[in-house]
C-alpha cells in the first residue's frame, strides 16, 4: 500500500480494506491515494470504510472529492466513460412533471420509485390527492449528479427544485425514496417528509406480520431515522441485514464494478431468506434484475398492493410518468 498519503490521519491498519470489498479488490486502504485517484469511480459511496476507521476518515467524501476534482480540472465533464447516458437523463431530468403540484404538501416519488412500482405510485398518488389534497411531483433529486461529482450541476438541480416548490408555495415535500430524503432533507427551503410517517399522520396502511428480514439501504445505516419510522408498520420480529455492504448500485459504480456488484446480491441469495424488505426502489430493482426472489418493498406491502418490481418495463415506466 502507498504510505505517504493522509499523514496522520490513515494508520493503515487495514479496518477499511476488510470491511469493504472494493478495497480489499485492490488492496487498497484510505491513505493510498494514487489508486484512490485512479478508481475514484469504482467506490460504492456506500460509506463502510468510515464506520469502522478509528482515525474518523470519511472515505465517502474523500473519493466523492477526488471526483469532484477530476470534474473541475475536466473543463465541468466527467473525466471516465461510461456516464453519457445516465447524464442526459438526469442532469436536467428529461421526465420531470409538476403538473399536479399543490400548495401545502406535496409528494416527490424520485425516478427510480415510479420506476419499478408504478401502480403502488399511481395508487398512493391518488389516495394522498383524495384523503389530504396531497398533489404529486416526478423529479429526479440529483442524487446521482451529484456522486459523479458534477457540483455545478448538482446546484443547478437544487436551485431548480427550490424555485418551483416556492413559486407553488409548497410548504412540505413528502419522499418516498430514503435517497431523495438524506440527500435533499437540508438543502431545500421547506420541510422535507418521509412517507411512512405522512401515513401515521393520515391514520392509513396496515401492519406487515410474522418475521421481517430487512436489507437496509446506505443513506439509512446511520441513522436509521426510516427503519424507525417503518416499525410502525412492522408486527412481528423484525431481523436487520447487516453483513451485505451495499445492493451495489451506489456511488454509479455497478457499470466499473460489476462483479462486485453482482457479487453483494449472491451474498444475500446464500442466507436463503423467505422473503427480504427493503424500502428502497433502487434496492428491490437491483435485487430482482440479479435475480433474487422474494423481493418486497415495505410501501407496496403496507399499502396492501404488494406489487413486484417491474424489471422489464423500468425505463418505460419512468418515461410514462411523465405524463401522470
Amino acid at each position: 500500500m502507498i504510505n505517504d498519503i493522509l499523514k496522520g490521519q490513515c494508520i493503515h491498519c487495514g479496518a477499511c480494506t476488510r470491511s469493504c470489498d472494493f478495497l480489499e479488490k485492490y488492496r487498497i486502504d484510505l491513505g493510498s491515494r494514487e489508486k484512490m485517484e485512479e478508481l475514484a469511480y469504482h467506490c460504492f459511496l456506500c460509506g463502510k470504510c468510515s464506520e469502522v476507521c478509528p482515525e474518523g476518515i470519511d472515505g465517502r467524501e474523500e473519493f466523492l472529492g477526488i471526483r469532484r476534482r477530476q470534474v473541475q480540472k475536466n473543463h465541468e465533464k466527467v473525466a471516465v466513460d461510461g456516464y453519457d447516458m445516465l447524464i442526459a437523463e438526469k442532469q436536467n431530468y428529461i421526465f420531470r412533471n409538476y403538473r399536479n403540484i399543490t400548495e401545502g404538501s406535496v409528494l416527490f416519488p424520485g425516478c427510480n420509485f415510479p420506476s419499478f412500482y408504478p401502480e403502488t405510485t399511481k395508487k398512493l398518488s391518488a389516495f394522498l390527492k383524495k384523503e389530504a389534497g396531497i398533489g404529486t411531483v416526478y423529479d429526479c433529486c440529483g442524487k446521482p449528479i451529484a456522486e459523479l461529482g458534477l457540483e455545478e450541476q448538482e446546484r443547478k438541480i437544487i436551485d431548480r427544485i427550490n424555485k418551483r416548490l416556492r413559486e407553488a408555495k409548497v410548504k412540505e415535500i413528502i419522499m418516498l425514496c430514503p435517497n431523495c430524503y438524506y440527500f435533499l432533507k437540508d438543502r431545500l427551503d421547506v420541510r422535507v417528509s418521509g412517507i411512512y410517517e405522512v401515513l401515521k399522520r393520515l391514520g392509513a396502511g396496515r401492519k406487515i406480520t410474522g418475521q421481517t428480514d430487512i436489507f437496509i439501504p446506505c443513506p439509512d445505516k446511520k441513522e436509521k431515522l426510516w427503519l424507525s419510522q417503518i416499525e410502525d408498520f412492522l408486527e412481528g420480529k423484525v431481523h436487520v441485514i447487516e453483513d451485505i455492504q451495499c445492493c451495489g448500485l451506489g456511488g454509479c459504480a455497478r457499470g466499473k464494478e460489476p462483479d462486485i456488484s453482482g457479487g453483494f446480491t449472491e451474498q444475500l441469495k446464500r442466507e436463503e431468506y423467505p422473503a427480504i424488505y427493503t424500502y428502497c426502489g433502487s434496492c428491490a430493482g437491483k435485487f430482482a434484475r440479479d435475480g433474487m426472489k422474494g423481493v418486497h418493498h415495505v410501501l407496496a406491502d403496507v399499502l396492501k398492493i404488494r406489487e413486484e418490481p417491474d424489471i422489464a418495463r423500468s425505463m418505460i415506466n419512468r418515461a410514462k410518468s411523465k405524463f401522470w
